[in-house]
Formats: structure tokens, C-alpha cells, sequence
């Protein structure tokens, strides 16, 4: 149905000023990105320039959160750094898996994708972590994984990886302080379960 035909009230541009965005939902604001249609399909059909718009907008939304991440205390504030890496992970098709950086103070040196594997697993060496870590002279690692199902609970092989890193990198006086795993609603933080 072409947005044309509906009643005014309930087009997304009106209910948009009426409403304020926060009432409307995900198509509705990606209606009203994308602006007009494909023709012969409606509003949310989209060709390689409306793809390339949408992938624009949500890596500007990434560097923002990213930014604002770096500019806090990660301890203190570990509702941000959840925030962030749900919004940067939760929709990725593989598995990939991360390392955030600390220093001795817990402020951010560095976030870097690990390692990127298939759509249920990814290969994790903690050989390369620690090589990563020492270069970056962190004192502390916050470790994230997503899991492509949507699923945040960690399952063995999360657990036993986690409890390698942190015995490999205790080893270079380096602490992981948390594993997060990021499902499509949900993130899991192995240290408040108990796990690490």
C-alpha cells in the first residue's frame, strides 16, 4: 500500500511532528529516511543508493556511541559501553569477537575486532589477544562476542574461552574485567553471573 493512500493522521511524516519520533516504529522512520520508494514497491523497497544511505546513517550512529563510550569511564558507566556494543554487534550475520582495551584507570586505548568466524562460531586465540594487548600496554580487557541467533546466553565454549583469556593474560598482569555477549535484545556480562 503507497503511503499516499493512507489516512494522514497515520502517515509517518505527520505523526512524526505530531508525535515526536520516539512513537514511531522502525519502518515508519526508516519510511521517512528512505523518503520515497522503489517504484512498483513500497516505500521500504530500496535500491544500492537507499542501501548505501542506510549503511551511512547506522555507521554514524556507531561512531557516535563509540565516541561517547571513549569519553567516559567505562566502569562507571557500563550501561554506555553495553549500549554500544549491542548497537554495533546485534545485527552482525557472523560471529565476531572483541577486545576493548583499558588502561590502568579503565579509560578506553582501543577497541578491536578480534576475530570474525561463521554464523554460529568464531576461532579465538588467546595467543593473538595477548600479543594485542601488550601492544597496546593495556592493563585491562573488556572481551565481547554476539551470538548471530539472537541469543545472548553464553554457552559452554563461551565460558572455557573466557576462562583461558583470563589465564593467559593474567600471565602479562592484564585483567578481564567483564565478557560481554550480545544478542538481538539482550547483553549477557559473564562477570555479574558469576562466570569469571
Amino acid at each position: 500500500m503507497a503511503l499516499s493512500t493512507w489516512p494522514e493522521s497515520e502517515r509517518p511524516r505527520e505523526r512524526f511532528i505530531a508525535e515526536g519520533p520516539q512513537n514511531l516504529s522502525d519502518a515508519e522512520l526508516i519510511a521517512l529516511i528512505l523518503h520515497t520508494g522503489v517504484r512498483g514497491r513500497s516505500t521500504a523497497g530500496i535500491g544500492a543508493a537507499k542501501a548505501a544511505r542506510l549503511g551511512i546513517i547506522r555507521e554514524l550512529s556507531h561512531r557516535h556511541l563509540a565516541e561517547r563510550l571513549a569519553a567516559r569511564d567505562v566502569l562507571e558507566n557500563s550501561t554506555e559501553t553495553r549500549n554500544y556494543f549491542r548497537a554495533r554487534y546485534r545485527d552482525c550475520p557472523r560471529e565476531v569477537f572483541s577486545c576493548l582495551f583499558l588502561t590502568n584507570q579503565h579509560h578506553i586505548v582501543k577497541l578491536e575486532d578480534m576475530f570474525t568466524g561463521t554464523i554460529d562460531t568464531a576461532a579465538v586465540y588467546p595467543r593473538e589477544v595477548v600479543k594485542r594487548a601488550l601492544y597496546h600496554n593495556a592493563a585491562a580487557v573488556i572481551l565481547a562476542h554476539n551470538h548471530p541467533s539472537g541469543i545472548a546466553e553464553p554457552s559452554r565454549c563461551d565460558i572455557d574461552i573466557t576462562l583461558r583469556l583470563r589465564d593467559a593474560l593474567s600471565t602479562v598482569d592484564v585483567r578481564v574485567l567483564d565478557h560481554l555477549i550480545i544478542g538481538h535484545s539482550q547483553v549477557v556480562s559473564l562477570a555479574e553471573r558469576g562466570l569469571i
